[in-house]
């Protein structure tokens, strides 16, 4: 899909969830002919004029001031990473890319690999924005043994292994969750990245080749992911529910370090001591694994 696509699509589904009460306006009588906002109402609230706010809407977002794409955010009522993902969309449509590059990255920096050895009680791994995995410790990867089974693609891609692999679902136990989740952060990622053809071309597959991705997929909604609850449905250790922080690596544009924990004394910590001493009789020879060292 084009940029301009994505714009139109964007906010005329942030538009329809908004009902003029919500908004502040008062609601006459009478059916509407769309379920939330009127393009008219949003100019209103933005303080734009109509005609300007549906050429906005049709994806015309280049040369747009920082104070009118607030406007537009604040009638909207767009949260943060919202707000974030319109700007992104604004910039985009303003480079209009040529065409569709693969972005390439060295190895995973030394030290970035010395942080996630060091972190031994805590399951870690570095991903980038199109959530493949590319660097991970030894509990991470115990973690998520189910992803990094003989003969899966590489890098192991979490959006793939969750919608097209047959024991995604299982691996996942709030499903729902974890699928809007997981669109969301690709299609935040799409909007930074419009011209990365790897992203594209992920992005192809699941739609082609899931319903549930392309239904979630045509919600538009975009997310930021820096701290919060995940559970899984791990083969050895059962259900665990573990918190997790997300940092993204300012010496490394475009890649997060997320880490997960669990308080003392409560079966979650049990579950990862239980996770450690499986992953301690594995085979150890992650230090030469190119999963674990990253080739991105």
């Amino acid at each position: 899909m084009s940029t301009q696509s994505d714009i139109r699509e964007f906010l005329a589904s942030r538009r329809a969830r908004i009902t003029p009460r919500q908004a502040g306006l008062p609601a006459y009588g009478g059916n509407r002919r769309v379920p939330g906002l009127r393009r008219e109402e949003v100019a209103m609230l933005a303080g734009v004029s109509v005609d300007y706010y549906v050429r906005l809407e049709r994806g015309h977002l280049a040369g747009a001031s920082e104070e009118v794409l607030d406007a537009v955010a604040g009638a909207l009522q767009l949260d943060e990473a919202e707000r974030a993902h319109l700007y992104d969309l604004a910039r985009a449509v303003a480079r209009r890319p040529a065409r569709r590059t693969k972005r390439t990255r060295g190895p995973i920096p030394q030290s970035v690999l010395r942080v996630l050895d060091s972190m031994t009680g805590s399951p870690a791994f570095v991903r980038n924005g199109r959530l493949d995995i590319l660097a991970v410790n030894r509990l991470g990867r115990a973690l998520y043994s189910p992803l990094f089974t003989e003969g899966a693609p590489r890098p192991v891609n979490i959006a793939r292994f969750q919608f097209l692999d047959p024991h995604g679902r299982d691996f996942f136990p709030d499903w729902e969750q974890s699928v809007h989740t997981t669109v969301s952060l690709l299609r935040t990622e799409a909007g930074r990245a419009p011209g990365d053809s790897d992203l594209t071309e992920l992005i192809g597959e699941l739609v082609t080749r899931s319903e549930e991705f392309r239904t979630v997929w045509a919600k538009h909604n975009v997310r930021l992911h820096h701290t919060g609850r995940k559970g899984f449905r791990h083969p050895v250790v059962g259900e665990i529910t573990l918190d997790f922080d997300a940092m993204e690596l300012p010496a490394q544009p475009g890649l997060t370090l997320t880490a997960y924990s669990a308080e003392p004394h409560t079966p979650a910590h049990d579950a990862l001591q239980l996770l450690a001493a499986w992953a301690a009789t594995e085979d150890a020879s992650t230090t030469a694994d190119p999963d674990r060292t990253g080739s991105r």
